[in-house]
């Protein structure tokens, strides 16, 4: 077919030179492209990815269509955006189930049935920064997409170079970080890959959220995390100290005063009262808070001489929480701690939580299978089979008041 544009395509490219005059910022330029480029192509969802610098990732910066992936992350190692971005050729697939190509798992998530995609490569003559990407066209690409597609990508890549734009997400200092992490498990005569190389950040003051189905790995990368547990390769940082083979006696007392746990099953002790359970935790903490102000954060402090036998689930649950809070710790690590309570209960622990992460700012890394409580996080990782599939930025983490399952 013809490679002309008609006037619809020419008016989209004047548009697009008059936003990229008139925004300031990068990110809304951008946006302003990819809605007249979704618009005059008529797909129905266009997406904008931008490199982050800090982590070699792809990120989205943009969404413009059926859904918000605003914030889904893709390493520019693997997949056919990694190969656009590398390779600073376009992509055209006109029917995706005849290719095998690696997509990010949180677009898989979404329930978005991709039948064809054109990706188009953000680069200047020296420097890529990243991709344009358009979803499902009815009928399919014609060559005008392709060519209106090349000269709006040129046009957004000349105004990221003149603003000096650069992504990176700059949450604080890193508290932890792993690379290339691998686990394995003997069975019998051969061996289980558990954790297949995870590269993870986490930063001081955030709330992460590890998101998988039963089996992927995150329980086991939260118990390398928390120290019990040891990797089979890889290494781990801890404030920016070699924390990948620790002695027994550095392992003992970071678990001790370093990181707070709470468990699904609460493991509270059966004789020791709802403040007893707190004190026996805290006293043999270095830097201990007060038990009582714990028991009183978490609401408790009326049950504080209750046995865990007198309590409900959600009690129960406080008290755990109560106990992490007292060691005052830089670190908490949650696994699955709403999976054994109803609705109203664990809405009320994940408020909790909640104050805890931003009152206390403390770090809290939690597991979980349940995708909503993920929208309060400042960050969301998917682990499939053993390998992180995607790393989302919240731009807007909900309370846990507002969510709803």
């Amino acid at each position: 077919m013809s490679k002309e544009l008609d006037d619809s395509y020419i008016n989209a490219i004047w548009e697009v030179t008059e936003a990229l005059q008139e925004e300031t910022q990068v990110e809304k330029a951008v946006s302003a492209c990819l809605d007249t480029l979704v618009r005059t192509t008529g797909v129905s969802l266009g997406l904008a990815w931008l490199i982050n610098s800090s982590d070699e990732r792809l990120h989205i910066i943009a969404c413009t269509g059926q859904t918000d992936l605003t914030g889904i992350t893709t390493p520019v190692d693997g997949g056919v955006l990694g190969e656009v971005f590398k390779s600073r050729r376009a992509k055209q697939i006109d029917d995706i189930t005849r290719e095998s190509i690696e997509l990010p798992g949180d677009i898989e998530d979404n329930s978005i049935e991709i039948k064809n995609t054109l990706i188009i490569p953000l680069c200047t003559k020296h420097v890529s920064y990243g991709c344009l990407q358009l979803i499902n066209k009815t009928g399919g690409f014609i060559d005008s997409d392709l060519v209106l597609g090349g000269h709006l990508a040129a046009l957004v890549s000349i105004d990221i170079e003149d603003k000096g734009y650069r992504i990176a997400y700059e949450k604080n200092k890193p508290l932890i970080q792993l690379s290339n992490v691998i686990k394995d498990y003997p069975s019998g005569d051969s061996t289980i890959r558990v954790l297949d190389g995870i590269d993870l950040t986490i930063y001081e003051q955030e709330f992460l959220v590890v998101l998988g189905e039963s089996g992927c790995g995150k329980t086991t990368l939260l118990n390398i995390i928390g120290g019990m547990d040891r990797m089979t390769e890889g290494s781990m940082t801890v404030e920016d100290k070699d924390f990948s083979k620790p002695g027994e006696r550095q392992l003992t007392r970071y678990r001790r005063d370093y990181v707070g746990f709470v468990f699904q099953s609460y493991n509270l002790m059966p004789n020791l009262s709802a403040l007893e359970n707190v004190r026996f935790i805290a006293e043999n903490c270095k830097d201990s808070t007060s038990p009582e102000e714990a028991i009183e954060m978490v609401g408790l402090s009326d049950r504080k001489n209750n046995l865990p036998s007198q309590m409900s689930g959600g009690q129960q649950q406080r008290v755990s929480i109560a106990r992490a809070i007292a060691k005052n710790p830089k670190l908490i690590l949650a696994d699955e701690p709403t999976a054994a309570l109803d609705f109203k209960t664990s809405i009320e622990v994940l408020g909790i939580m909640e104050d805890i992460i931003r009152s206390k700012k403390k770090t809290v890394v939690m597991i979980t299978h349940n995708a909503e409580i993920s929208k309060m996080a400042d960050r969301v990782v998917r682990i499939r089979e053993g390998k992180i599939s995607s790393i989302r930025i919240n731009n807007s983490p909900l309370h846990a008041s507002e969510l709803s399952w």
